[in-house]
């Protein structure tokens, strides 16, 4: 009924899935990662955080927060 519906596997996506799927086991901490780990869980949200804290209570505002 619904046979006759056989792909042919893409090798590259195969190894890449297998690659994928195994990741943790294969990982190591290289001076690398841990450069990257450190810029983008670290140095890029603080520098985000104090950006909004920057705009939203640095700026001159037509109200004074003491009025609250």
């Amino acid at each position: 009924m619904g046979g006759g519906m056989e792909m042919r596997k893409n090798h590259w996506i195969e190894e890449w899935a297998t690659a994928r799927e195994n990741l943790e086991h294969h990982f190591r901490w290289t001076r690398r990662n841990l450069a990257l780990a450190g810029i983008f869980g670290i140095a890029v949200p603080v520098l985000v955080y104090k950006g909004i804290y920057r705009q939203r209570f640095c700026q001159s505002s037509p109200f004074s927060y003491d009025d609250i």
